[in-house]
């Protein structure tokens, strides 16, 4: 076996290099991965551009799918050889209070995948078992990649929503979270709106499950909802304050906007919108492995996937530069000589 494995590591903010690191064992409580795909997500700007305090060298990657091939001591419920999945939440304590009253996601100790430490641009990885997730089998390493993060993200969102079937929900942005949110939210049985500007949108929108697309650049989005019933939901996968401000008033009295998309521009709501219909406005970050566990098995069992484009680790940095220009259309995903990639989609 060999000693060294390949990674793609951060000497600082945008100095990608590739480097050969020492393979180690697990500690106690973590397992060995050898990693199959990562996938290349907006959030890894994070580590990258050092916009969270950064320990350099840094590997990046939060959507990894490998195999496990070393146990640490005090590890149960996990096997060497099974395919597991490691998301931006790099595992609960157990302990803290959050932890003790059932919040996982929210654990005062709770570390982030490729930024306190080493991610999935590598062929090995080191990971908490805590916050293991199970892949079935009926999905390819390169295709449950990005659920581990954009999938999770939107069907937990929309699962803890209060959206019942037949209930509309808009899903705001059919970028890399808007499209698997406009699929999950199809086959949850929601009336589904689906919006963004302009028309090269339209077809993607309803082959992706939509009823009704909205040009946002064309129509008030927040009449164009009313005028169907209201918005129980609002998926607001998209940033920026005022496109959140837009459509707000879309929603139904007591509806919710859902924010998922992270930018820098602030969210400007009325309180006059917000009280005379009772409407909410939150954010929603991921959810627990065993959350990870269902939206996996949710999406094989239902036909939802992510629409990727495969490139080989050695290619990280093009991957990540190709993400952040957005021009990958939806997904990158880093596949490794561990696994074998899938003809791009």
């Amino acid at each position: 076996m060999n000693t060294t494995y390949k990674a793609i590591e951060l000497s600082g903010p945008g100095k990608f290099s590739e480097v050969r690191k020492p393979l180690v064992d697990p500690g106690p409580g973590q397992v060995r991965i050898r990693i199959e795909a990562c996938g290349v997500c907006h959030s890894d700007a994070a580590t990258v551009e050092a916009l969270f305090p950064i320990d350099f060298p840094r590997v990046p990657g939060h959507e990894v799918v490998g195999r496990i091939d070393a146990i640490g001591s005090g590890v149960q419920g996990w096997t060497v050889g099974k395919r597991v999945g490691v998301g931006f939440l790099a595992g609960f304590c157990g302990y803290c209070a959050f932890c003790r009253n059932g919040d996982l996601v929210n654990c005062l100790n709770q570390e982030y995948t490729g930024v306190h430490h080493d991610g999935g641009y590598a062929e090995v990885m080191i990971a908490k078992a805590s916050g293991l997730v199970s892949i079935p089998d009926d999905l390819s390493s390169a295709d449950a990649a990005p659920l581990l993060c954009a999938g999770i993200t939107t069907f937990s969102a929309l699962r803890n929503s209060p959206a019942r079937a037949g209930d509309l929900v808009a899903v705001l942005g059919i970028g890399g979270l808007g499209h698997l949110g406009v699929q999950y939210a199809r086959r949850m049985g929601f009336e589904v709106a689906a919006i963004d500007r302009g028309t090269d949108t339209t077809e993607l929108a309803k082959k992706l499950g939509a009823h009704h697309y909205i040009d946002s650049a064309a129509t008030d989005p927040a009449a164009a909802l009313q005028a169907l019933g209201g918005a129980t939901v609002i998926l607001i996968t998209a940033s920026g304050g005022k496109t959140v401000a837009a459509t707000f008033k879309g929603l139904r009295p007591s509806g919710v906007a859902i924010v998922v998309g992270v930018g820098p521009e602030p969210i400007e709501v009325s309180g006059m919108d917000l009280i005379f219909a009772t409407r909410k406005l939150e954010g929603a970050l991921t959810g627990t492995p065993e959350v990870g566990d269902i939206t996996l098995r949710f999406s094989a069992l239902s036909g939802v996937s992510a629409m990727i484009e495969t490139m080989p680790l050695e290619q990280a940095a093009a991957a990540y530069a190709k993400m952040m220009a957005g021009n990958a259309r939806f997904r990158m995903v880093l596949v490794t000589k561990n696994g074998s990639a899938p003809n791009a989609r």
